[in-house]
């Protein structure tokens, strides 16, 4: 295997990004223009196999000190060979997001991928959130 991390967005297959983010849980009912906005202001990791796309994810943020880690998707023939991780690494040490200090992210199924890297559940009751 041959994995590739590109984050260059002319390279994303939008829509099999966009049907396959629709099919997830956390992103159904996203219109395409609400994706197209989402990845461009966003710092994205494209994953790559042989120039095939075979994942996705995102971080977005003020690029300095905050970020939040999103649609984090390895296409389903490809699962299970570290690809979500290499998408993980790629956005953490990203040259653009290496002086941020406060990352978030929000996950019902996929917390010992991102515990491997180091983030715990929030239990300080610091946290708030706001879902309109």
């Amino acid at each position: 295997m041959s994995l590739e991390i590109v984050h260059d967005l002319t390279l994303l297959d939008f829509r099999a990004t966009a049907d396959l983010l629709g099919a997830s849980y956390w992103g159904k009912g996203r219109s395409d223009a609400i994706n197209r906005r989402a990845f461009e202001n966003s710092v994205c990791a494209i994953a790559r196999i042989d120039g095939r796309q075979v994942g996705f994810a995102r971080a977005s943020g003020d690029r300095a000190v905050f970020a939040r880690i999103s649609d984090v998707i390895v296409w389903p023939d490809q699962r299970g060979k570290g690809i979500g991780k290499a998408l993980v690494a790629a956005l953490l040490d990203h040259a653009d997001l290496k002086t941020v200090s406060a990352w978030m992210l929000n996950t019902s199924d996929a917390h010992g991928l991102y515990e491997r890297f180091g983030f715990r559940r929030v239990t300080n009751g610091n946290e708030m959130r706001l879902d309109r």
